[in-house]
Order: structure tokens, then C-alpha cells, then sequence
């Protein structure tokens, strides 16, 4: 047979609260008035049923000195006046008994009621939450609860659900611009295809040259493809906790990183530096190499020929760090918290004309990220930058 459900109402929490609240003055109530009861009763049974004392001053104090006087009524020890007075103790015992339940009666629905009251005043923040939720979605989430009040458990729940929803924000904010960016960059290549085959296409009688030249142009576009679609696949590898972790010397990657560039380096006239020390971390191997190498390939493509980039690993106050300083144009102060966003559009001396995608630094910035450390700049206009990734060193 399956039991009748209980209205909404009876099992929400706010019912479930005055319940227990009810309860609970119900029960402390009813154990007073019962202590009181059987207090009252025992006296009574113990009572001397054959004197009853009275103490006060004499009627006519002719000493006027108030003694003290004692006056006592000895009641006969018939059986008529011993029930009488168990009549009358009982009688009042009765009467108690009836106020008694009278009263806990009344203090069950009063407390019920005053429950109901508080504990919808108590959960009032959480319906706001609740509310605030509901009207959300991702195109509307500069909503807030704002609650005021004092700093108890309901004020902290509700400044967690807004800095929560200020993270929401931000991080749907930044997709947007992603996707917008990333479109963008896509764009380009795509419209630089489409405008060279459509001009051959429309040409059969193209020279062999002609044609050489276009396919040049398109392999160009072909490969700024490639290199942004695999900047976006490492980006998103960046920012995901890495299941591969291994120990690892960033002071090797830093080495091989340097002779890695260094054919690439000399064709500019840049001559690489490196000076290290032992920097052992555990992390994932192939996502610090990148990050390095990125950091490396951004100095030797903004250095003038001529200068030098150094490139220092080591350990230091418990971490483990590779810096890579370079003698370039350097940055401004206003594009140094600019210059690791994605698809960061600086001045010309650091833009995407010289091949870059404006993804390394994101992914830099990452990578440091997802092992727990950080990525810093120091840089003056004229005289250079030098970008610092530091992540945990491994414990000796």
C-alpha cells in the first residue's frame, strides 16, 4: 500500500526546523513542569497532618518589643479531618496537573508557530541564493546577492556564491574574447586561401612562375594556420591538470633549449647565453620544455641583431626558476600584465608581424600555472625584458 506524501510544505526546511525547535521547547517545558509536579507532590505527602503553624506578632503588643510568637492548632486525629485535607491536596494536585497540560498544549502551538516565523527569517539569505540562481545564466551574470548583515554563516555562504560568480563571469568574459580572437586570427589565413585560389582559378593561363608565387603565398598562410592551431591545442593542454609527471631538471631543459635555438639565434646576429644551476622540479616534462622554448623563441625574435639573450636556471627560497633576458625594445609598464593575455596586441615592437601567434606567453603563463608556480617580467623600455618561470623545486 503506498503511504499518502506529505504536502511540500511539511517537508521543507523551514517546517523541519520550527519542528525542532517546538520540540525542543516542548520538551525543556514539560521537564520544569513536571519537576515542579512532583516537587509539590512530595511536600504535600509530607506535610503534618495534625498542626498547622502560624508565626507572626501577637495582636495587642502591649511590651511593644514585637516578639516573636508561636501559636499552634492541634486538629484532631479523627478520620474526618485527615480526609479532608488529602481531599484538598489532592484537589490542588489535579488542578496543577490541568494548568500543567493546559500550558504545555499552548507552549506546543505557540512555540510551533514562533519556529515557523524564525526559521523563515533565518532562511530568508538562502532563498535570496536560491533566486539569484535561478535568474542566472551565461549571458546574464553580473547578478548579485549583496547581503548584508552580520558576518555569521549565511553572510559568508552568500560573499562565496558572489566571488563564485564573479569567477563565472570573468572566466566567460575571457572565452568570449578567446573565441572571438581566435576567429579573428583564423580569419586571416582563411581569407589569404580564399583570395589566391579564387585569383588562379580565374587565371587558367597563369605563368609557372605566377603559380609558383601563389602556392608560396599559400604555404605561408598554410603554416600560420598550423602554427596557431597548435599554439590553441597547447593552450588548452596548458590550462588542464597534467596526468604526466616525472622528475625533472629544468636547468637541462634550459641547456638543450639554448642549443636547440642556437642556429636560429646566430642567423640574426643574437648570440645566446646560458648560465645554470641545478633546478630540479617534478612536473610534466614536455609542457616545461615548451614553456621554455617559448620563452626563448619570444627573446630571439625581439632581439636586434648584435645583442644577446641570457638564459640563468636555479634554485632559489624554495623554488625553481628559468629566466630568459633578452636587449630588446623591452615593455611598457601598461602591457606588462597585457603581454600574457591571449592574442595580445602590443606595440610594433612586440607584435605578431615577426611570425608569432600572441599565444606563447598564455601558454608560459599556463603551464606555470598548472605546477603550482608563476611567470614574472621585469623590463625597461630600451634596454630589454626578462621573463622569470619559477615553479615548486622537488624536495630534497
Amino acid at each position: 500500500m503506498i503511504r499518502p506524501r506529505p504536502p511540500d510544505w511539511m517537508r521543507s526546511v523551514r517546517f523541519r526546523l520550527a519542528a525542532i525547535y517546538s520540540a525542543a521547547l516542548f520538551a525543556v517545558g514539560g521537564a520544569l513542569l513536571g519537576s515542579l509536579y512532583l516537587v509539590i507532590s512530595h511536600t504535600i505527602d509530607h506535610v503534618n497532618k495534625e498542626e498547622l503553624v502560624f508565626i507572626g506578632q501577637p495582636p495587642h503588643d502591649d511590651t511593644g518589643q514585637g516578639l516573636e510568637f508561636r501559636r499552634t492548632i492541634v486538629l484532631s486525629n479523627g478520620p474526618a479531618e485527615l480526609q479532608f485535607h488529602r481531599q484538598v491536596n489532592e484537589r490542588a494536585l489535579e488542578k496543577l496537573r490541568d494548568f500543567a497540560l493546559v500550558w504545555l498544549g499552548g507552549l506546543a502551538a505557540m512555540s510551533l508557530g514562533l519556529g515557523w516565523v524564525i526559521a523563515g527569517r533565518v532562511l530568508r539569505p538562502i532563498d535570496d541564493i536560491g533566486a539569484v540562481a535561478r535568474g542566472i545564466q551565461a549571458q546574464s551574470l553580473s547578478r548579485r546577492i549583496g547581503l548584508r548583515g552580520p558576518d555569521d554563516e549565511l553572510k559568508r555562504l552568500a560573499d562565496t556564491f558572489d566571488a563564485m560568480l564573479d569567477r563565472l563571469e570573468r572566466s566567460f568574459e575571457a572565452q568570449r574574447r578567446f573565441v572571438a580572437d581566435a576567429s579573428h586570427e583564423l580569419r586571416n589565413p582563411l581569407a589569404i586561401l580564399r583570395a589566391n585560389l579564387d585569383l588562379v582559378l580565374a587565371d587558367p593561363g597563369s605563368s609557372k612562375d605566377a603559380l609558383r608565387e601563389r602556392a608560396g603565398v599559400l604555404q605561408r598562410a598554410i603554416e600560420r594556420m598550423g602554427r596557431l592551431v597548435d599554439d590553441l591545442l597547447a593552450l588548452a593542454r596548458a590550462e588542464s591538470p597534467s596526468e604526466r609527471s616525472a622528475p625533472v631538471d629544468l636547468a637541462r631543459i634550459a641547456v638543450e633549449t639554448g642549443e636547440e635555438f642556437g642556429v636560429l639565434a646566430g642567423a640574426k646576429g643574437v648570440s645566446l647565453d646560458a648560465s645554470v644551476g641545478p633546478a630540479p622540479v617534478v612536473g610534466d616534462p614536455e609542457a616545461l620544455r615548451r614553456a621554455v622554448a617559448n620563452l626563448v623563441d619570444n627573446a630571439v625574435r625581439v632581439a636586434p641583431a648584435g645583442s644577446k639573450v641570457s638564459i640563468a636556471a636555479g634554485r632559489e627560497n624554495g623554488w625553481a626558476f628559468v629566466s630568459v633576458a633578452d636587449e630588446g625594445p623591452g615593455i611598457g609598464a601598461d602591457d606588462r600584465t597585457r603581454v600574457f593575455e591571449r592574442f595580445a596586441r602590443l606595440d610594433g615592437s612586440r607584435s605578431r608581424a615577426d611570425g608569432g601567434t600572441g599565444l606563447g606567453l598564455a601558454i608560459v603563463r599556463g603551464i606555470a600555472e598548472a605546477h603550482g608556480g608563476e611567470v614574472a617580467l621585469s623590463s625597461l623600455p630600451g634596454r630589454g625584458a626578462t621573463f622569470t618561470l619559477r615553479v615548486p623545486a622537488e624536495k630534497p
